[in-house]
């Protein structure tokens, strides 16, 4: 009996996603799943985040990769940076500006977006 997905064509995907996958990430992703605690996975993690203090020019400490999507990250680091009684403007041209001021809406802020491309997050403690 063959597998269905065996019979799938690869396909050069062009647009903004679901994206194409280089043949070495299929590789690198049927290894052996490892612990967040194991040795081998802080010193990948360490080595990752070296590579990426490199890539964007900056010797921050804090500088690491974020296991989510795109929006996961952009909010991680939204709610990490933005302060109590700090005003963030949000310019909207698309999903992901409306979900940045869906983010620095309630409960942590006040404001929300308006429909006019502009949105205005006042983060609230």
């Amino acid at each position: 009996m063959t597998h269905v997905l065996t019979e799938v064509p690869e396909v050069l995907l062009m647009g903004p996603g679901p994206s194409a996958v280089h043949p070495e990430t299929y590789k690198a992703m049927s290894v052996s799943t490892l612990g967040h605690m194991d040795g081998q996975f802080i010193d990948i993690m360490d080595k990752t985040s070296e590579k990426l203090r490199n890539l964007m020019n900056t010797k921050n400490a804090v500088t690491f990769p974020v296991s989510g999507t795109g929006s996961a990250g952009m909010e991680a680091a939204f709610v990490n940076l933005v302060e109590p009684g700090d005003r963030v403007l949000v310019l909207v041209n698309g999903v992901f500006g409306t979900r940045m001021t869906d983010v620095g809406g309630p409960p942590w802020c006040g404001g929300g977006h308006d429909r006019g491309g502009v949105g205005v997050a006042d983060r609230r403690s």
